[in-house]
């Protein structure tokens, strides 16, 4: 007996058995339900109510406004209105930072999941950002203050390409 017809016959088995144990199905309804059972278990995994979008963008002043709003039109999308203000301005902070202190590519990602929306901004300098302490009449240092006063909290990690600087803030007030 070769292979193909060996698994034929054991096949056979597995639906005469099948038919057996549950008569309410047919031949055809017990592989329709094994198919399905197979395509979900091949399925790729998903986050049930993850949202995620990223953009790239160019090195010049004009990504800034573009990236505060595209922040705007995709947290509106995803119902997050009450976080938009503080997410522009953060974004607006750490995309004006890549553009001034680092290199490109940079990259824009927001996600949204278990109660929290995450912003990354990546860049290909690998230097971490720090937080500048800034006299009263300085016009310059003040962006990392601001992340580290209105975000529950941020950080940078290193990328195979750069590092990206990402904040958290709770999905709604």
């Amino acid at each position: 007996m070769n292979s193909y017809s060996a698994s034929a016959v054991l096949v056979q088995d597995v639906a005469r058995r099948s038919d057996r144990r549950d008569k309410a199905f047919s031949g055809y309804e017990f592989w329709d339900r094994l198919k399905t059972g197979f395509q979900r278990f091949n399925a790729p995994w998903e986050e049930p109510d993850e949202q995620v979008s990223s953009w790239s963008f160019a090195d010049r002043a004009s990504s800034v406004p573009r990236a505060r709003r595209i922040t705007r039109s995709r947290l509106a999308a995803w119902g997050l209105d009450d976080r938009v203000e503080a997410a522009e301005l953060l974004i607006s902070e750490l995309v004006t930072n890549a553009l001034s202190h680092a290199r490109g590519p940079y990259r824009l990602t927001l996600s949204a999941t278990d109660g929290l929306l995450r912003c990354e901004v990546s860049d290909a300098d690998p230097t971490p950002p720090h937080v500048d302490h800034a006299d009263l009449d300085d016009e310059h240092g003040r962006g990392m203050a601001v992340l580290d006063l209105l975000a529950c909290c941020w950080g940078s990690e290193p990328t195979s390409e750069g590092k990206t600087v990402w904040f958290e803030l709770p999905a709604h007030c």
